[in-house]
């Protein structure tokens, strides 16, 4: 659905956006995730026609972003960061405005808006000036202009940014409920490494304007570990012969403990016949689950590949 090819955008010698190629698939839920100034809002405005690129080629939709800018933007909607109201205006207010900038007939307008502030929670809302809304409210109104065109892509610039955990969770559960009833195909991008593994089927790293990693999260633990298994385990009632036992299946190359822990790293997938020694010595199961590395391990370990 988003496709870009060497895309760059530079002010000056400031490579802003750095030959980025990145691939966004329909109906998937992407994060872009980057500390502050990696290239992530002009990656987002770029894409949106706001800014020209300095080289390279994206589309959405199939849509070129430069040479059909006014297609690309009847599919695709942005959020930008800390979005503007006008705050003397209601919330219904501000949704006619906009309704009125994509040409959509008065006829419609009324049911548009009554739909989409129900849609984001804020129908009890529609007759309050914006300028009394919380930043969780502001978040709610500016989802609401994004659908109001019904796009396939909806691009999220740092959308939970400044919210408490019920705000970022109301916003979350959102994305999930648009994503799957309508198919919105979702690019966001955060800073928020535990909002973007709540959220996110794909993840892709950026770091000054380029993308040096973009997978399932699980794949790019599995790409991180020395290890092509490891199997994390909590057991009761595990002796050193059980122990010695696990060290001794095949493919098996170490054990390692910590506390009330047991990490068995292999070389192939040995998980039954982990399973039938801890039966076979008496102990109990508590946990078994393939060992992940958090996207807070992934995230701080391309990072110092980076700095390298």
């Amino acid at each position: 659905m988003i496709e870009t090819r060497e895309l760059s955008k530079y002010y000056g010698e400031i490579k802003a956006v750095d030959r980025l190629n990145l691939t966004v698939y329909e109906g998937e839920i992407f994060g872009l995730l980057g500390p502050n100034g990696s290239g992530k809002t002009t990656t987002f405005i770029t894409l949106m026609g706001l800014t020209v690129p300095t080289s390279g080629t994206a589309t959405i939709g199939g849509y070129d972003i430069v040479k059909d800018s006014r297609k690309v933007r009847k599919i695709a909607s942005m959020l930008p960061e800390g979005a503007g109201y006008y705050e003397d205006l209601t919330a219904e207010q501000n949704l006619n405005y906009i309704c009125q900038l994509n040409d959509i007939p008065k006829p419609e307008r009324e049911r548009t808006i009554k739909d989409l502030l129900e849609a984001v929670g804020l129908a009890d809302n529609a007759k309050m000036k914006v300028e009394k809304f919380s930043r969780g409210m502001r978040q709610r109104l500016g989802i609401a202009e994004v659908l109001i065109k019904k796009p396939r892509v909806a691009l999220f610039d740092e959308p939970t940014i400044g919210l408490d955990p019920q705000g970022t969770k109301e916003i979350r559960d959102m994305m999930f409920r648009l994503n799957k009833e309508q198919g919105l195909t979702v690019l966001l991008s955060s800073h928020l490494l535990y909002e973007v593994q709540q959220t996110c089927q794909r993840v892709g790293i950026i770091r000054k304007g380029r993308l040096i990693a973009a997978d399932t999260i699980g794949n790019l633990s599995k790409k991180l570990s020395k290890w092509k298994v490891t199997l994390e385990l909590e057991l009761a009632g595990a002796g050193p012969d059980l122990i010695r036992e696990i060290k001794g299946i095949n493919d098996v190359m170490s054990v390692d403990q910590e506390g009330s822990k047991i990490f068995v790293h292999m070389e192939s997938d040995r998980t039954r016949e982990v399973s039938e020694a801890v039966i076979k010595h008496g102990a109990t199961i508590l946990l078994m689950r393939p060992k992940e590395h958090s996207l807070d391990e992934i995230f701080m370990e391309y990072m110092k590949e980076g700095d390298q």
